[in-house]
């Protein structure tokens, strides 16, 4: 048994690890958005009804995902929305990643689509035992 194999014990905790930094960095984008928290996104007023949608799935979902709670069906559903976010309001900006500022909704994207196939891992409320 190899060093790396000694791992995969503590595959639950870096999977909750992954999920709780995602989730966090995830909630910042819709307080941007609703609260202007840390900073403003957008032209600040009313949020056109789109925008507002957005915000309001990456707050409300992201403290789902955070507490681990629902994680495969919001995941799926948050996976979704970072996809569409790229294609509309990145893709249209150019072709790579880098020059069209989408980095951030395909990462999201594809971690979301993870959590849709690995689970909350430890440190959810999805997997606590039922008595």
């Amino acid at each position: 048994m190899s060093a790396f194999d000694r791992l995969s014990v503590y595959q639950p905790y870096a999977l909750a690890a992954l999920r709780i930094f995602a989730a966090l960095l995830f909630i910042e984008h819709g307080t941007m958005k609703l609260f202007a928290f840390p900073i403003p996104q957008g032209e600040g007023g009313s949020l056109p009804p789109l925008f507002l949608v957005a915000a309001l799935l990456e707050v409300i979902g992201g403290l789902l995902v955070l507490v681990g709670f629902l994680t495969r069906p919001v995941a799926f559903l948050l996976s979704g929305q970072m996809a569409v976010a790229y294609f509309m309001a990145h893709f249209p900006r150019g072709f790579y990643p880098a020059v069209n500022g989408g980095g951030e909704a395909i990462l999201f994207c594809f971690i979301f689509l993870f959590l849709v196939f690995a689970g909350a891992g430890a440190l959810s409320v999805d997997s606590r035992k039922t008595a």
